[in-house]
């Protein structure tokens, strides 16, 4: 999906649909209240979120799997593998395509094994049967099949909360209190510009989103993305000092045809710029298109990793 445009404040469009974003704010925590989901044998750590549409968990989720490695243990990630066609599998992801197991876990999957399963209590039971001594929920917060032992909410601090509204009358899935009582920590990607932290009452780590700087910063550019929200990739880019001449907005997860990328180097070449993408898009383009794209390549850094690190040995993780 793409977010709306009116999430981000509070017009007559999103006072008409509050009524409904009540009731689906209610429907999660009743979700939670009656279930009972499976408890694993190993740690799982959630790295979730309370917004709809991306706010950088995928580059956090890799950062942590790092950290642990480092630390010596076999991190496993699972995930829904959301659009894929197969479930209940380890990505390969010299073998998978997007298409059979989603674009998240393709790039997940060149980090640490990754276990796709829509119920993510069985995914859990793969991953402990191959080896897994931890496991990594990318996403899951809302999903109560599994027991998590310790759940992390992550916010990006440009964005904040949007008009802090829930579905459809706003990009919460929840609200921000009924989501902090079951995380046990928060994760902040970059400067807190809308006073976020002072509505959070749980420890709050932060990270830092570095761009891989290209080579020649002196392009003109013309970038797509089919990511929640499109206009983060676009700054990331006019960050590295490359402008910006036409960009293309996509749905999330969105599965380009031939047509489509034809038509984005098409127009490209008319302008002579140079086109960018996400690394979330390159894993769902063909390989006789590739060459045609360029990747701008991030990754998440915590401020203080032995802060970070220290957390999870005070909750038995590590």
């Amino acid at each position: 999906m793409k977010t709306p445009t009116f999430w981000q404040n509070k017009g007559i469009l999103s006072k008409l649909l509050s009524p409904f974003g009540l009731l689906y704010g209610a429907a999660t925590s009743l979700k939670f209240k009656i279930s009972n989901g499976y408890k694993a044998n190993i740690p799982v750590i959630c790295v979730g979120n309370i917004l709809a549409g991306g706010v950088g968990k995928t580059p956090v989720s890799i950062e942590i799997a790092k950290l642990l490695i480092q630390q010596g243990k076999k991190p496993f990630f699972i995930s829904r593998g959301y659009g894929g066609t197969l479930s209940g599998v380890i990505v390969d992801n010299l073998k998978h395509t997007s298409q059979e197991v989603g674009d998240e876990p393709l790039i997940l999957s060149q980090v640490a094994p990754t276990v796709i399963c829509a119920n993510r209590a069985k995914a859990a039971q793969i991953a402990q049967k191959h080896g897994a001594d931890i496991l990594i929920m990318d996403d899951g917060f809302q999903n109560s099949s599994l027991k998590k032992d310790v759940s992390f909410l992550v916010f990006n601090g440009q964005m904040g909360l949007g008009n802090n509204k829930i579905i459809p009358a706003g990009p919460l899935r929840e609200s921000l209190k009924s989501g902090l009582k079951r995380a046990e920590a928060v994760i902040l990607i970059g400067q807190d510009q809308t006073n976020l932290k002072q509505r959070i009452n749980k420890p709050i780590f932060n990270v830092e989103i570095c761009e891989e700087k290209p080579k020649n910063n002196e392009l003109k550019v013309l970038a797509f993305a089919g990511i929640g929200y499109p206009l983060k990739f676009y700054n990331s880019l006019m960050r590295c000092g490359l402008t910006i001449a036409k960009t293309y907005d996509f749905a999330d997860h969105h599965f380009y045809t031939r047509d489509e990328l034809q038509n984005i180097i098409t127009e490209a070449k008319k302008d002579d710029l140079v086109i960018y993408t996400t690394a979330k898009d390159i894993v769902k383009i063909p390989t006789d298109f590739k060459p045609y794209f360029n990747v701008l390549n991030i990754q998440a850094r915590f401020s203080n990793e032995q802060a970070f690190l220290s957390f999870l040995e005070a909750h038995h993780v590590i």
